[in-house]
Protein backbone atom coordinates (compact mmCIF):
# COMPACT_ATOMS: atom_id res chain seq x y z
CA UNK A 1 0.00 0.00 0.00
CA UNK A 2 2.99 2.34 0.56
CA UNK A 3 4.27 1.67 -3.05
CA UNK A 4 0.75 2.15 -4.14
CA UNK A 5 0.18 5.19 -2.70
CA UNK A 6 3.79 6.06 -3.98
CA UNK A 7 3.43 5.16 -7.78
CA UNK A 8 -0.42 7.32 -7.09
CA UNK A 9 1.50 10.02 -6.22
CA UNK A 10 3.84 10.26 -9.16
CA UNK A 11 1.76 9.32 -11.72
CA UNK A 12 -0.28 12.52 -10.81
CA UNK A 13 -3.52 11.49 -8.98
CA UNK A 14 -5.05 14.66 -7.00
CA UNK A 15 -5.77 12.53 -3.90
CA UNK A 16 -5.32 8.87 -2.25
CA UNK A 17 -8.09 7.66 -0.10
CA UNK A 18 -8.43 4.23 1.78
CA UNK A 19 -11.61 2.79 3.34
CA UNK A 20 -12.43 2.30 7.15
CA UNK A 21 -12.73 -0.86 7.82
CA UNK A 22 -11.89 -3.79 9.74
CA UNK A 23 -12.43 -6.66 7.37
CA UNK A 24 -12.15 -6.77 4.01
CA UNK A 25 -15.38 -5.66 2.04
CA UNK A 26 -14.38 -8.32 -1.17
CA UNK A 27 -12.95 -11.87 -1.55
CA UNK A 28 -11.79 -13.42 1.35
CA UNK A 29 -13.44 -12.61 4.86
CA UNK A 30 -10.20 -13.23 6.86
CA UNK A 31 -7.77 -11.63 4.24
CA UNK A 32 -5.09 -9.01 5.50
CA UNK A 33 -6.49 -5.44 6.84
CA UNK A 34 -5.18 -2.63 8.55
CA UNK A 35 -6.79 0.47 10.35
CA UNK A 36 -7.42 3.54 8.42
CA UNK A 37 -6.07 6.18 10.70
CA UNK A 38 -2.78 5.00 11.47
CA UNK A 39 -2.20 4.21 7.72
CA UNK A 40 -2.82 7.83 6.84
CA UNK A 41 -0.12 8.90 9.06
CA UNK A 42 2.15 6.55 7.45
CA UNK A 43 0.95 7.76 3.94
CA UNK A 44 1.23 11.31 5.66
CA UNK A 45 5.06 10.65 6.25
CA UNK A 46 6.18 8.75 2.92
CA UNK A 47 4.03 11.46 0.33
CA UNK A 48 4.70 15.11 -0.29
CA UNK A 49 2.14 16.15 -2.16
CA UNK A 50 -0.76 14.47 -2.71
CA UNK A 51 -4.01 14.77 -0.95
CA UNK A 52 -5.15 12.34 1.75
CA UNK A 53 -8.00 11.13 3.93
CA UNK A 54 -10.14 8.35 4.65
CA UNK A 55 -13.42 7.77 2.24
CA UNK A 56 -15.14 7.63 5.09
CA UNK A 57 -14.34 7.56 8.53
CA UNK A 58 -17.09 5.84 10.37
CA UNK A 59 -18.55 8.15 12.46
CA UNK A 60 -19.25 5.28 15.02
CA UNK A 61 -15.86 3.82 15.64
CA UNK A 62 -14.41 7.65 17.47
CA UNK A 63 -15.27 9.83 19.77
CA UNK A 64 -16.04 12.88 17.33
CA UNK A 65 -13.28 14.97 19.47
CA UNK A 66 -10.96 11.78 18.93
CA UNK A 67 -11.72 11.77 15.46
CA UNK A 68 -10.92 15.30 15.21
CA UNK A 69 -7.43 15.43 16.98
CA UNK A 70 -6.51 12.51 14.84
CA UNK A 71 -7.39 14.14 11.67
CA UNK A 72 -5.82 17.44 13.12
CA UNK A 73 -2.03 15.03 14.34
CA UNK A 74 -3.00 13.74 10.20
CA UNK A 75 -2.60 16.98 8.71
CA UNK A 76 0.34 18.66 10.78
CA UNK A 77 2.52 15.28 9.72
CA UNK A 78 0.51 15.64 6.05
CA UNK A 79 1.78 19.70 5.92
CA UNK A 80 -1.76 20.71 5.08
CA UNK A 81 -2.74 17.80 2.63
CA UNK A 82 -5.63 15.48 4.59
CA UNK A 83 -9.40 15.65 4.40
CA UNK A 84 -11.45 14.82 6.70
CA UNK A 85 -13.94 12.34 5.15
CA UNK A 86 -17.01 11.55 7.05
CA UNK A 87 -20.08 8.83 7.21
CA UNK A 88 -22.84 7.44 9.23
CA UNK A 89 -21.49 3.94 9.26
CA UNK A 90 -23.36 0.73 7.24
CA UNK A 91 -20.45 -2.20 7.59
CA UNK A 92 -22.28 -4.66 10.17
CA UNK A 93 -19.79 -6.87 10.66
CA UNK A 94 -17.21 -4.21 11.76
CA UNK A 95 -19.37 -3.32 14.58
CA UNK A 96 -20.20 -6.71 15.79
CA UNK A 97 -16.81 -7.64 16.04
CA UNK A 98 -15.37 -4.83 17.19
CA UNK A 99 -17.97 -4.40 19.99
CA UNK A 100 -19.86 -1.22 18.34
CA UNK A 101 -23.98 -0.70 18.38
CA UNK A 102 -25.03 -1.46 15.14
CA UNK A 103 -28.33 0.06 15.96
CA UNK A 104 -30.75 1.74 13.18
CA UNK A 105 -30.03 3.80 9.67
CA UNK A 106 -31.96 6.40 11.51
CA UNK A 107 -29.65 6.08 14.94
CA UNK A 108 -26.41 5.94 12.86
CA UNK A 109 -27.78 9.04 11.24
CA UNK A 110 -28.21 10.83 14.28
CA UNK A 111 -25.31 10.25 16.02
CA UNK A 112 -23.52 11.94 12.58
CA UNK A 113 -25.64 14.49 13.22
CA UNK A 114 -24.67 15.11 16.88
CA UNK A 115 -21.01 14.77 16.07
CA UNK A 116 -20.45 16.99 13.09
CA UNK A 117 -20.67 20.27 14.91
CA UNK A 118 -18.51 19.22 17.94
CA UNK A 119 -15.88 17.91 15.60
CA UNK A 120 -15.68 21.43 14.09
CA UNK A 121 -15.63 22.61 17.43
CA UNK A 122 -12.48 20.38 18.46
CA UNK A 123 -10.82 21.32 14.97
CA UNK A 124 -11.09 24.93 16.02
CA UNK A 125 -9.68 24.38 19.46
CA UNK A 126 -6.66 22.58 19.08
CA UNK A 127 -3.30 23.43 19.49
CA UNK A 128 -1.67 23.40 17.22
CA UNK A 129 -4.48 23.20 14.47
CA UNK A 130 -4.78 22.17 11.59
CA UNK A 131 -2.16 23.14 8.65
CA UNK A 132 -4.79 24.76 6.82
CA UNK A 133 -8.77 24.40 7.43
CA UNK A 134 -9.72 20.72 7.11
CA UNK A 135 -12.29 20.22 4.11
CA UNK A 136 -15.01 18.17 5.67
CA UNK A 137 -16.70 15.42 2.90
CA UNK A 138 -19.25 13.65 3.61
CA UNK A 139 -20.13 10.18 1.95
CA UNK A 140 -24.22 8.89 1.25
CA UNK A 141 -26.63 9.56 -0.69
CA UNK A 142 -30.02 9.72 1.52
CA UNK A 143 -32.23 12.77 0.14
CA UNK A 144 -34.10 13.29 3.91
CA UNK A 145 -30.87 13.46 6.43
CA UNK A 146 -27.45 12.55 4.77
CA UNK A 147 -27.66 15.10 1.98
CA UNK A 148 -29.11 17.81 4.65
CA UNK A 149 -26.41 17.58 6.36
CA UNK A 150 -24.01 18.20 3.49
CA UNK A 151 -25.95 21.18 2.94
CA UNK A 152 -25.25 22.47 6.18
CA UNK A 153 -21.47 21.34 6.99
CA UNK A 154 -19.80 19.52 3.65
CA UNK A 155 -17.04 21.11 1.42
CA UNK A 156 -17.50 18.04 -0.47
CA UNK A 157 -19.92 15.14 -0.97
CA UNK A 158 -19.52 11.51 -2.17
CA UNK A 159 -21.99 10.14 -4.16
CA UNK A 160 -21.15 6.47 -3.77
CA UNK A 161 -20.69 3.96 -6.72
CA UNK A 162 -23.65 4.51 -8.79
CA UNK A 163 -24.64 2.14 -11.75
CA UNK A 164 -25.60 5.09 -13.75
CA UNK A 165 -25.69 8.89 -14.08
CA UNK A 166 -29.34 9.06 -14.02
CA UNK A 167 -29.26 7.57 -10.89
CA UNK A 168 -27.67 10.49 -9.44
CA UNK A 169 -30.10 13.15 -10.74
CA UNK A 170 -32.80 13.09 -8.06
CA UNK A 171 -29.89 12.99 -5.16
CA UNK A 172 -28.50 16.29 -6.98
CA UNK A 173 -31.81 17.88 -7.23
CA UNK A 174 -32.00 16.93 -3.30
CA UNK A 175 -28.81 18.69 -2.48
CA UNK A 176 -30.33 21.60 -4.37
CA UNK A 177 -33.16 22.00 -2.10
CA UNK A 178 -31.23 21.78 0.80
CA UNK A 179 -29.05 24.34 0.16
CA UNK A 180 -31.59 26.71 -0.86
CA UNK A 181 -33.51 26.57 2.61
CA UNK A 182 -29.96 27.80 3.88
CA UNK A 183 -29.14 30.57 1.06
CA UNK A 184 -25.93 28.08 0.04
CA UNK A 185 -24.36 28.06 -3.46
CA UNK A 186 -24.71 24.44 -4.34
CA UNK A 187 -21.89 24.75 -6.71
CA UNK A 188 -19.48 25.77 -3.21
CA UNK A 189 -19.67 21.91 -2.15
CA UNK A 190 -17.25 19.56 -4.53
CA UNK A 191 -19.33 16.82 -5.96
CA UNK A 192 -17.76 13.65 -6.08
CA UNK A 193 -18.58 10.15 -7.65
CA UNK A 194 -16.75 6.73 -7.53
CA UNK A 195 -15.58 4.41 -10.03
CA UNK A 196 -15.55 0.49 -9.26
CA UNK A 197 -12.34 -0.93 -10.47
CA UNK A 198 -14.20 -3.36 -12.97
CA UNK A 199 -15.24 -0.58 -14.95
CA UNK A 200 -12.65 1.97 -15.37
CA UNK A 201 -12.73 1.41 -18.98
CA UNK A 202 -16.10 1.84 -19.48
CA UNK A 203 -17.14 4.72 -16.98
CA UNK A 204 -14.18 6.84 -18.64
CA UNK A 205 -15.56 6.55 -22.60
CA UNK A 206 -19.51 6.26 -21.83
CA UNK A 207 -20.00 8.04 -18.38
CA UNK A 208 -17.63 10.25 -17.06
CA UNK A 209 -18.40 13.83 -19.58
CA UNK A 210 -21.70 13.24 -18.84
CA UNK A 211 -20.65 13.58 -14.98
CA UNK A 212 -19.00 16.50 -15.48
CA UNK A 213 -21.78 18.23 -17.28
CA UNK A 214 -24.01 17.49 -14.19
CA UNK A 215 -21.39 19.37 -11.85
CA UNK A 216 -19.31 15.81 -10.44
CA UNK A 217 -15.61 17.36 -10.50
CA UNK A 218 -14.11 14.53 -8.70
CA UNK A 219 -13.81 11.20 -9.79
CA UNK A 220 -12.42 8.04 -6.90
CA UNK A 221 -11.00 4.93 -9.03
CA UNK A 222 -11.28 2.25 -7.07
CA UNK A 223 -8.16 -0.47 -6.79
CA UNK A 224 -8.06 -3.60 -5.35
CA UNK A 225 -5.32 -5.38 -3.46
CA UNK A 226 -3.05 -7.11 -3.03
CA UNK A 227 -1.31 -4.75 -5.93
CA UNK A 228 -3.11 -1.73 -5.87
CA UNK A 229 -2.53 -1.05 -9.88
CA UNK A 230 -2.71 2.54 -9.82
CA UNK A 231 -1.34 2.69 -13.18
CA UNK A 232 -4.43 1.12 -14.84
CA UNK A 233 -5.67 4.79 -13.96
CA UNK A 234 -3.16 6.74 -16.68
CA UNK A 235 -6.10 7.19 -19.32
CA UNK A 236 -8.42 8.83 -16.53
CA UNK A 237 -5.31 11.31 -15.41
CA UNK A 238 -4.83 12.04 -19.43
CA UNK A 239 -8.66 13.02 -19.50
CA UNK A 240 -8.31 14.90 -16.44
CA UNK A 241 -5.49 16.89 -18.03
CA UNK A 242 -7.20 17.46 -21.33
CA UNK A 243 -10.54 18.38 -19.42
CA UNK A 244 -9.21 20.92 -17.21
CA UNK A 245 -7.09 22.62 -20.11
CA UNK A 246 -10.10 22.95 -22.55
CA UNK A 247 -11.45 24.64 -19.82
CA UNK A 248 -8.69 26.91 -19.43
CA UNK A 249 -8.05 25.35 -15.45
CA UNK A 250 -11.63 26.32 -14.19
CA UNK A 251 -13.53 22.65 -14.51
CA UNK A 252 -11.42 21.76 -11.57
CA UNK A 253 -11.58 18.11 -12.68
CA UNK A 254 -9.33 15.94 -10.22
CA UNK A 255 -8.55 12.04 -10.52
CA UNK A 256 -8.28 10.00 -7.29
CA UNK A 257 -7.43 6.58 -6.14
CA UNK A 258 -9.37 4.59 -3.30
CA UNK A 259 -7.07 2.08 -2.23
Amino acid sequence: MRAAVLRAEELGYDIAYTWDHFFPLYGEREAEHLECWSLLAAWAEATERIGLGPLVACNSYRNPNLLADMARTVDRIARGRTILGIGAGWFRRDYEEYGYEFGTAGDRLRSLEAALPLVQRRLARLDPPPVRPLPLLIAGSGERVTLRLVARYADAWHAGFPDRPSDLEPKLAALRRWCAEIDRDPASIECGVGVEPEDLGRFLTEDADTYVEMGFTQFTLGFDGPSWAVDAGEAWLAWRDDRNRLEGGESGVRVDGLT
